[in-house]
């Protein structure tokens, strides 16, 4: 899945984990904040979305670590998170059937 793709999906999951009705991907800015400004997201909305990238793309994440806030940040910065703890498992996947 190219960035651009993973990018349209988490926004696309953010809506649908989060109930926000009155909002289309396309309005959600994959460079905007996601909490304060932005979307106005909470703690109780990141720590519902947290719950559904782990169910969705099998990453995981400390709910404490100002790393796990940094990829929070914005769609963009989630999209980064997800592509690199997935590529190491994709990587991994390739070499146990390249032998």
């Amino acid at each position: 899945m190219n960035s651009q793709a993973l990018e349209q999906d988490i926004k696309e999951l953010i809506i649908s984990c989060l109930a926000l009705e009155d909002i289309a991907p396309t309005d959600i800015d994959a460079q905007a904040p996601l909490f304060v400004e932005g979307l106005g997201l909470d703690s109780i909305d990141a720590l519902e979305l947290g719950v559904a990238l782990q169910k969705r793309y099998g990453v995981s994440m400390s709910a404490d670590s100002a790393e796990t806030r940094s990829h929070f940040a914005s769609v963009g910065a989630l999209a980064r998170f997800v592509a690199a703890a997935r590529a190491p498992a994709a990587s991994a996947s390739s070499t146990a059937q390249d032998r």
